[in-house]
């Protein structure tokens, strides 16, 4: 839907946006584990000086069951001021919705109130199949000219994976977006560099090998994703692959820079097949190619075996599992995940190839099991997991679920969702705001969280 003048929560450089009003509001995907009950998106109030901060004050229940909500994101953002792509009149006020299980994908709309969306379009998995070749939506951006989402299969269910692209105002799904594959078979995240015309892609695998739990023999033998892709974003070609060799594992979320003179990012490795620990790299551009450095390693703690579930007994350690990073809008602090061993660690990267760590929480964890002041219940399961930074950088939510089907391979009976604040300082160091837990119905867990007006990891912007 287009308006008169350009939606006042896009910004053309991220420095304006991190001077917008503070989110009011958020919204949260939240699935059941059991596919008994159909997925839903929560609203969750962030606004301290609201008589119901911090609690559920909308939802949204869809009409099919088995979606298995994971990502999703807004269909419009910063990047429609673009002079390669301008569509400044399109609203960001839908939320575009992915069933990652059942291909499925919804179109919510935000308005005209924003604590009760409501579903505006269905696009049926046999329509995306049929249009884009692709199944298993997995990641929402919104970006020039379009809405871009990663699959993670083909219309088979099989690789390649992929990205299609879906039009912002229609929502009717263009079709696949690469017109030269190359080597890439394995889908996970897709993210861009505008300033530099380039595309990144990263992996996981194809649906066999993680809708019923993450497959030990893949893991073991090194068969899932672990390589990086670099693309010519406007020709849609494939340009190069870096490989992270066969002991680096999961290579998931793609953080580049906000800044688009800056041709720099980060990406999470979720374990080593060596010693359990997790990576943080850095890529950026070295001559003419691109590159990757190795700048945190997160080591796995000794455990007793008796504390740990069957997939880690033998290895008698808590494996950190980074499955998640955000980046803040100024490029300064990222925000790492550590579902194993239940951290939330923030690191000074103003310096890209030296962090260093600022912060550190702890809560849930497969061992530790550490609890939050604002909750009831003591001990918590599941971890730090989605992470998602306000514009301004001085807030930090994050949610407790990885996958249906993965979380009790490493909690052992399943565990109750939650959803917690920190608050961040402006020079590092992050607390926990004890005001604000989020205790999930039972039946639920939630997953993404995204921001009322945009956050750091859903904008895209081509001015410094």
């Amino acid at each position: 839907m287009a308006t008169w003048q350009p939606d006042p929560s896009f910004y053309p450089s991220p420095r304006q946006a991190a001077k917008a009003p503070p989110e009011k509001l958020s919204y949260v995907a939240a699935f059941d584990p059991q596919r008994k009950t159909a997925d839903s998106i929560a609203v969750v109030d962030v606004d301290p000086a609201s008589s119901s901060y911090s609690e559920i004050v909308g939802n949204v229940t869809m009409p099919h069951t088995g979606d298995e909500f994971h990502h999703f994101g807004w269909n419009a953002c910063s990047s429609c001021l673009c002079p390669n792509a301008p569509h400044p009149h399109v609203e960001r006020r839908y939320l575009v919705v992915p069933g990652l299980r059942s291909s499925r994908i919804y179109i919510l709309d935000t308005k005209p109130d924003p604590r009760k969306p409501t579903i505006a379009k269905v696009i049926e998995p046999a329509e995306i199949a049929e249009k884009t070749g692709y199944t298993r939506p997995h990641t929402i951006h919104c970006g020039p000219g379009g809405i871009y989402v990663t699959a993670l299969g083909n219309a088979e269910g099989k690789a390649p994976g992929g990205i299609f692209v879906i039009d912002h105002e229609s929502f009717e799904p263009l079709g696949r977006w690469e017109v030269e594959r190359g080597p890439q078979q394995l889908a996970y995240d897709g993210w861009w560099h505008l300033g530099y015309d380039t595309m990144v892609t990263s992996e996981w695998g194809t649906p066999d090998t993680f809708e019923n739990g993450l497959v030990p023999e893949v893991l073991l033998g090194s068969r899932y994703g672990r390589k990086l892709h670099f693309w010519d974003f406007t020709k849609r070609k494939h340009l190069q692959e870096i490989d992270f060799g066969e002991e680096h594992q999961l290579v998931f979320e793609l953080r580049p820079a906000h800044d688009p003179t800056k041709a720099y990012g980060f990406v999470n490795c979720v374990v080593s097949l060596k010693d359990l620990s997790s990576s943080i790299w850095t890529w950026y551009r070295d001559g003419g190619k691109w590159a990757v450095k190795k700048i945190i390693s997160i080591p796995a703690e000794p455990a007793d075996p008796d504390q740990l579930p069957p997939v880690l007994k033998g290895f008698k350690a808590c494996p950190p599992l980074v499955t998640d990073i955000d980046l803040s809008m100024d490029d300064r602090f990222l925000y790492v995940s550590c579902w194993g061993t239940g951290d939330l660690q923030q690191y000074d990267v103003s310096d890209p190839f030296n962090p260093k760590l600022t912060g550190k929480v702890r809560i849930g964890g497969i061992v530790a099991r550490a609890g939050h002041p604002g909750a009831r219940n003591g001990k918590l399961s599941g971890g730090p997991q989605m992470v998602e930074v306000s514009r301004d950088g001085r807030r930090v939510y994050f949610t407790n679920s990885l996958y249906g089907a993965i979380d009790p391979q490493f909690y052992e009976g399943g565990f109750d969702g939650w959803m917690v604040k920190l608050d961040a300082g402006p020079d590092g160091g992050i607390a926990f705001d004890p005001k604000f837990f989020v205790a999930w119905p039972k039946g639920q867990l939630p997953h993404q969280v995204r921001l009322q007006g945009g956050d750091c990891s859903s904008d895209s912007y081509c001015y410094p």
